[in-house]
């Protein structure tokens, strides 16, 4: 299957430098709903090319998308990659009610946007020799999110094609706009 990731690129990045497509700003971590930065990594994608741009634009509910929010000045430009994941071990499926039930947990809690209730449920994922987890986006339950483990999935992770700068035509993004209730300028 394809993952989908946005992030901020920089033209002149090789894939695995600060600004390309497979790097994670490790250091910048710990608030998010899956980091554990003293383990991993978290690289956070979807199954879903509008679910990873919802996941970037989600602040914008509502109202409008600010002119520069997909180029900005340090150089950087939002784009879209795709990643084959066929070379990935495990990914716990935090959708399968088999899988919550063996784990001792619940749906509000995989969905929680608490991190004290979240974080540790990737940590023991990770623990327990997962490459990542996967669960339903809050934004749209249709959409599929997955975190990856950084470095364990290290070498394994390509990229299944071109990276795509965003850009206000993009169908991705009109399609997280629409789904959202994003203006697009």
């Amino acid at each position: 299957m394809t993952l989908y990731r946005v992030f901020p690129a920089l033209a002149s990045a090789g894939e695995r430098d600060p600004g390309g497509p497979l790097f994670v700003a490790r250091e910048r971590q710990g608030g998010g709903r899956h980091d554990n930065p003293e383990l991993y990594g978290a690289l956070y994608a979807s199954r879903h090319e509008a679910s990873a741009v919802g996941e970037r634009i989600q602040a914008f509910r509502g109202g409008r998308l600010p002119p520069g929010v997909l180029r900005r000045p340090d150089g950087s430009a939002l784009a879209l990659a795709a990643y084959d994941d066929d070379a990935l071990g495990p990914i716990v499926d935090l959708d399968d009610g088999a899988v919550l039930a063996s784990r001792g947990l619940r749906p509000s809690q995989v969905a929680s946007r608490r991190r004290t209730v979240t974080q540790p449920i990737a940590r023991r994922a990770f623990e327990d020799g997962a490459d990542g987890i996967s669960w339903w986006s809050v934004l749209d339950a249709d959409w599929t999110n997955v975190t990856l483990f950084a470095e364990r999935v290290g070498e394994r992770l390509r990229l299944a094609g071109p990276v795509r700068l965003l850009s206000l035509d993009d169908p991705a993004l009109r399609a997280a706009a629409d789904a959202l209730g994003v203006a697009l300028s």
